[in-house]
This record gives structure tokens, sequence and C-alpha cells, in this order.
């Protein structure tokens, strides 16, 4: 019942906020305040960054690496083949919802960023000078700063006997800032992934929804490719999770570090899963790049491709043309991109487990 209404509340929000240009209509409202903030916040990010530092610069610079699409390629699988399943899938979970919200409601806002220069951006690496096209408010890689570090300390805090003075604080801190989305993930949202009635129908559908909810910006930018990274991410997390969670991924897994999970044998998992993934990732992105504009021209559904697709292997018109609106086109880069990041994720909760135990690891 429950997946219907919102499913259905998703389509009607989608359908009004189209017809009423509620987007546009909110960010004329709130970018003359926001833009004043901006402007007066400016002084203050030069008095920070007066404290210039060489260590600061790679300290940032290495964090933005560490919160980066390749860091996660390799953390989340660590962290379910070493038996910590809950701690993983929780934390996917929580991060794709808040960089959902927080990429919306940067790019409703489409507050522009402080002035470079006087402003100093540290654009060291690609990662970020992509990051320096998004709209300012938190960045995606703060977003993911944040749900990540404030997460694994919930995760110590509440697993472990630590105790003290400072630690009661810090606990405190945290539960102000995370006990409703902590909350809401451990309970409702990772007992429904475990063992709820279509699951995975019923979160593909609402991952495709959640695509076409998401606020156009002033101008495009890279939120939209990091969220439709992530939402493909959570799909093959919770796909793969409700299918194998009694064999792979229940709270009686070997943890590393146990007698039935050794170093070597844990390296030999880490040898044996990465490449496996990685390949799974490219066969997604393959299979994608064939199927989706093969199933859009057949339609009759308008594409364009920005970088996967060459433009004269892409072919308009059809029956389904005429009823969409006029000049609207789709993205197919972000199908390919959607496809290929939950494919990755199925593989690391379901097909590279299957490997490990016909290996015996």
């Amino acid at each position: 019942m429950f997946q219907g209404v919102i499913l259905g509340a998703i389509v009607f929000w989608i359908l009004c906020s189209s017809y009423l240009n509620f987007t546009q209509k909110l960010r004329i409202f709130l970018q003359p305040w926001v833009n004043h903030h901006v402007e007066i916040g400016t002084d203050f990010v030069l008095q920070i960054q007066s404290y210039q530092h060489g260590f600061l610069d790679v300290f940032f610079s290495g964090l933005s690496c560490v919160v980066s699409v390749p860091f996660y390629t390799a953390f989340l699988p660590l962290l379910f083949w070493s038996g910590h399943g809950e701690l993983a899938r929780q934390m996917t979970l929580l991060m794709a919802f808040c960089d959902y919200i927080g990429n919306c409601v940067k790019d409703v806002l489409s507050a522009p960023r402080p002035p470079s220069p006087p402003v100093r951006r540290v654009t060291a690496t690609k990662d970020e000078e992509d990051n320096a096209l998004e709209y300012g408010l938190p960045s995606s890689h703060t977003l993911n700063t944040v749900c990540l570090s404030g997460y694994l300390l919930h995760y110590v805090l509440t697993h472990t006997q630590i105790q003290g003075p400072y630690v009661s604080y810090l606990g405190v801190s945290l539960a102000c800032l995370f006990v409703a989305l902590i909350g809401l993930v451990d309970k409702q949202i990772d007992s429904f992934v475990i063992s709820g009635l279509n699951v995975t129908s019923f979160w593909a559908a609402l991952s495709f929804l959640l695509l076409f909810a998401y606020p156009t910006p002033e101008l495009p930018t890279p939120s939209f490719e990091y969220h439709t990274a992530f939402n493909g991410v959570a799909l093959g997390i919770v796909a793969g999770v409700q299918q194998t969670y009694h064999q792979f991924h229940h709270d009686a897994v070997p943890r590393l570090f146990s007698h039935d999970l050794t170093i070597p044998v844990f390296m030999g998992r880490m040898i044996l899963g990465i490449p496996t993934i990685l390949l799974v990732k490219f066969c997604s992105k393959a299979l994608a790049k064939w199927i989706i504009p093969v199933v859009a021209n057949t339609l009759g559904i308008p594409i364009k491709s920005s970088s996967y697709i060459k433009s004269e292997k892409i072919k308009q018109g059809g029956c389904l043309q005429k009823l969409l609106p006029k000049h609207e086109v789709f993205d197919v880069d972000t199908g390919i991109r959607f496809v290929q990041y939950a494919g990755l994720a199925w593989s690391v909760v379901d097909l590279v487990p299957s490997l490990f135990t016909y290996t015996n690891l």
C-alpha cells in the first residue's frame, strides 16, 4: 500500500511541478536572498583563506580524492567483503539520500560560488575541477564526507564499549545532527530492504522516478551526474542484498580478523573482487550503450548524448515523439551512467560473494 502511495506522490509532484514551473518560481523568490548572503560572506571566506598553507592544500586535495567515485568503488566493497554488510548498505543508502536532497536544494537555488579571484579555489585534481562547476552550498563531496564520517562514528559508538565524557558529548552532538536520518535508515528502510515485499521492483520504479523528479538547474552542472551514479549504486545494492541476504549478508557472516576471515583470505577476496566489479561495470556500460538507444529509437523517443554515443548513431523521430512536449529530448547518458553503476553495485553484493563461495574465500 505505502509503495503505491509513495510512487503516486512522486508522479503527482513531477506533473504539478512541471505544469506550474515550481522550480523556477521558487528560484526567483529565494535567489536574491541567497546571492546577498554569498556576497556578504565573501570577506569571511577570504579571512579563512588568509591562513593559506601548502599542507592544507594537499590535505583538501587528498580529501577530495577520498570521497571520489574511485574511492567508493574500493571502499564500499571492502566493507561488504570484510563482513560489515549492515554498515555498508546503511551508509550507502544514507549517502544516496543526502546526496539527492542536497543536490536538489543546490540546483533549485542555483546559488553562485564566491567570485574567483579573489577567492582561491583548489583545483589540483580533475575531481576538484569538476566540483568547482557545481553551484554553491555544500558540494557533493562535502555531503558525502559528512555522511561517511558521521555514520562511521555513529556505528563505532553504537557497536563498541567506548565510554567517557568526551564520547558522551560527541554522541549527543552527533545524535542532534543524524538521529532522524540514521533512525530512518537503520530501522524502516533497512528492514524493508532485507525482508520487504516487491523490494526490487519498487526500488527500480523509485529510482526511475527520482531521475525525472530532479529539478532543472539554471545552468548544467555535474550534480545530476553524481546523483545518477549514486542512485544506480543504491538500486544495485538493494537488489543484490534483497536477493542474497540470507546467503551472504546476514548478521552471522564471518568478519575480518576472525578465525573464518583472516587477512590472507581477505586479500584474496580483494584480488578477485576488484577486477570482477570493474569488468562488470565495463560490460554494463557497453550493454547500456547498445540497448538504451535501440529501445529509445524503437519507441520513437528523441534522445541526445554528450559523451557516450556518437551523434551519427542517434536517430530521431517516431510515434511517441508526438506525445512528448515540443523540443523535449532525453539525455541517453543518464540511463547509461545509471545502469553501469547499478551493475557495479549488484556485482559487489551478489556476483562477487558467489565467486567467493565457489573459490572458498
